[in-house]
């Protein structure tokens, strides 16, 4: 079978189970919950067909494991949050709240299933770009391969700060101003986290494109080839997100305007000084 068949078999059988599990339990988390472990399944899908065709396959391992150490550490995290204790995520609550049932209902069927789902098959699909063009490793594979390895620690670092900021606020019933976390990672971006994640996923196009490069494409259809769909959407969906998700931090903590004022949103950079800070000299 061809794996890309095999894929869209997945999809479907994941798009149908979290809905009809949405509308039995009435909660719409259950593409949260398998965000992590489908893009693997994707991208293992199309190295064990490239395996198993006797092909020069070590490209497509090479961004299977890279994939799988990120559904590793996706997991790890969402679950030490309790994302599979049965806890729906705070925004679709309150995306709830706003909409009527039947609104609510369609946005749950076509964004929160369909849309995420599809997204999550389109950022595996530089895997079938490297089946469908089994050339050698090179050089190029070693360096975005390292970037990968680079930003999955920058995003376990992001998370491990951010869980001990919610810990050590807990230790103090939710006293602990500003009431959001400003320091390490968080001092260069409001969210280094959701930037490392998108990088990551920057760099796996990358190694595809590299293999389309390999098999004698050029610029176009090559470095940049339609796979790019992928990352692009994922870029958009992040800032859609980021933007609902510090409309809500904004109503709550009446620090983070200044925060948002001084700090970059997503990538890494210098921040701007901060109302009340000393100027340094």
């Amino acid at each position: 079978m061809n794996p890309l068949t095999l894929v869209l078999i997945v999809f479907a059988v994941t798009c149908a189970f979290c809905w009809i599990a949405s509308l039995i339990t009435k909660d719409t988390s259950w593409v949260d919950r398998l965000w992590s472990v489908v893009p693997a399944v994707y991208v293992w899908i199309f190295a064990i067909s490239g395996t198993a065709a006797a092909e020069d396959a070590g490209r497509l391992t090479l961004m299977a494991v890279l994939v799988t150490a990120w559904a590793v550490r996706l997991t790890f995290n969402f679950a030490r949050r309790g994302g599979y204790t049965g806890m729906e995520d705070y925004r679709w609550a309150i995306l709830r709240a706003r909409m009527k049932p039947w609104q609510f209902q369609l946005f749950n069927l076509f964004f929160i299933v369909l849309y995420q789902n599809a997204l999550l098959v389109l950022i595996t699909l530089p895997a079938l770009v490297a089946w469908q063009d089994p050339t050698p490793l090179n050089g190029w594979d070693g360096v975005f391969a390292v970037l990968f390895v680079a930003f999955l620690i920058g995003e376990f670092t992001a998370d491990q700060e951010q869980w001990n900021f919610h810990e050590a606020k807990k230790r103090r019933a939710g006293d602990l101003g500003p009431g959001f976390l400003t320091s390490g990672l968080f001092r260069f971006s409001r969210h280094p986290n959701y930037f490392f994640e998108q990088a990551q996923w920057w760099t796996f196009y990358a190694i595809g494109a590299t293999a389309a490069v390999s098999a004698g494409n050029g610029l176009w259809g090559g470095v940049i080839n339609w796979t790019i769909i992928g990352p692009v959407l994922l870029t958009l969906l992040f800032i859609g997100s980021t933007i609902f998700t510090e409309s809500i931090s904004a109503s709550k903590y009446p620090a983070y305007a200044d925060y948002r004022r001084s700090t970059s949103m997503l990538i890494p950079w210098p921040p701007k000084q901060r109302q009340g800070e000393p100027h340094l000299v």
